[in-house]
């Protein structure tokens, strides 16, 4: 099998790591999206992973709670869900290495893109949390800058849907499913796939996202090598 890409930054949900109950970490699921990730890893890939919070905690839940406040709280949440896939990653044999936005350095590294770049390059998988550092921007965009930071060939960006539809399609079943889509189209037709800005970066720098589900085995890996799967926006 011959990857398509060299370089990959993996977008995971938080919710998918939820499993069916969408809230806290599923052990099952942890193990299976880490035998995903081996998969490609021993295909010679480097790998760079950035993961959401939303199984722990998604915006203010109080009227007293200012947005800075909960888009650190949510910031956390994603060091939480980085340090279970590390051990989840640890334990199926890949060498992994967590850097954060937010120094911790007691339980991580602090993000320094040329350390990351370095680690990939050695065979490590890095994994990106506490999001970029600062509230107001989400990890879809955490994903963004990191993929434009180390150069990575394309985002993959596995979600509980299993493609961009023109609308949510667990409360829509008429919504339209699209195989191909550009940056522009997201931006302009307003779909949620992922937030503007992080559309805007990923337009501006050509940056390619593929979106698939990471509940059916194997999409990892079937993305990687470039197989039609899920929506490919370019």
């Amino acid at each position: 099998m011959t990857p398509k890409y060299k370089r990959v930054i993996l977008k995971i949900s938080g919710e998918a790591l939820a499993g069916e109950g969408r809230f806290g970490l599923d052990d099952a699921m942890l193990g299976m999206v880490a035998q995903e990730i081996r998969e490609v890893f021993e295909l010679g890939v480097q790998i760079g992973v950035v993961v959401g919070g939303g199984n722990f905690w998604r915006g203010r839940t109080s009227k007293h709670m200012d947005r800075a406040t909960a888009d650190y709280m949510g910031m956390l949440a994603t060091v939480i869900n980085a340090l279970a896939l590390q051990s989840a990653l640890e334990t199926a044999g890949v060498p992994t290495r967590v850097q954060t936005a937010i120094e911790m350095r007691e339980i991580a590294e602090p993000y320094i893109r040329r350390k990351a770049i370095a680690e990939m390059d050695r065979g490590d998988v890095v994994i990106f949390a506490a999001g970029t550092g600062n509230p107001f921007f989400s990890t879809d965009t955490t994903a963004a800058l990191r993929a434009a930071e180390i150069e990575a060939d394309v985002i993959l960006l596995a979600k509980r849907i299993d493609a961009v539809y023109s609308d949510d399609p667990e409360k829509n079943p008429g919504a339209e499913r699209y195989t191909k889509i550009t940056h522009q189209e997201i931006l302009e037709k307003d779909l949620k796939v992922m937030d503007s800005t992080a559309a805007s970066l990923c337009r501006d720098n050509g940056l390619p996202v593929h979106v698939f589900a990471i509940s059916e085995k194997g999409n990892v890996l079937r993305a990687v090598l470039g197989e039609e799967i899920g929506t490919l926006i370019t």
